[in-house]
């Protein structure tokens, strides 16, 4: 009887012992991915295996998952060149300076989920700076270790694969 009674104590002073989030139920990845990430590396491989940073070796961006399964995504080159006019804005701007500076900028938005079950994250693009791939869905196997993020991806048709680190 003393000895099962000091194994019960045991167990509960180890179970007092652990971190509550240890007890407690472990959070959906869903839930765990709501909220902001930042860009901190974006690496694309192209069908014939070449490899490029497309907004250069530090990029800088922002993902934001929120919990009603909407997202938006910024990213671009630090260091862009600014238009040669401080005042310009896009209205007056020459096509050909707004498309260099759009060239070295990436945006989208629209609706997200997740596939539990193969770790995937669904993204469907409402809208984009480029309007042909509005309407695309894409599908990134995802790795989640702390408050590391990293999503790989390929392009609808396969073309290109991209792998993207994000922190929060």
């Amino acid at each position: 009887m003393h000895r099962r009674n000091i194994l019960i104590a045991a167990t509960l002073l180890g179970f007092a012992l652990l971190p509550a989030d240890a007890v407690a139920q472990q959070k959906s990845l869903k839930e765990q991915l709501v909220g902001a990430w930042t860009l901190v590396s974006m690496e694309i491989t192209e069908k014939d295996g070449t490899k490029r940073r497309e907004f250069g070796p530090a990029p800088k961006g922002v993902m934001i998952l929120d919990a009603g399964g909407k997202y938006a995504r910024v990213s671009g080159r630090p260091g862009r060149n600014h238009f040669n006019a401080p005042e310009k804005f896009r209205q007056v701007t020459p096509a050909a300076e707004f498309g260099e500076a759009a060239r070295e900028f990436g945006a989208n938005f629209g609706t997200w989920s997740v596939n539990e079950a193969d770790k995937s994250l669904i993204q469907r693009w409402e809208g984009d700076l480029i309007p042909n791939v509005e309407g695309w869905e894409t599908k990134a196997s995802i790795s989640l270790a702390g408050d590391e993020l990293k999503l790989s991806y390929t392009a609808p048709g396969g073309s290109r694969r991209t792998d993207a680190v994000y922190k929060r």
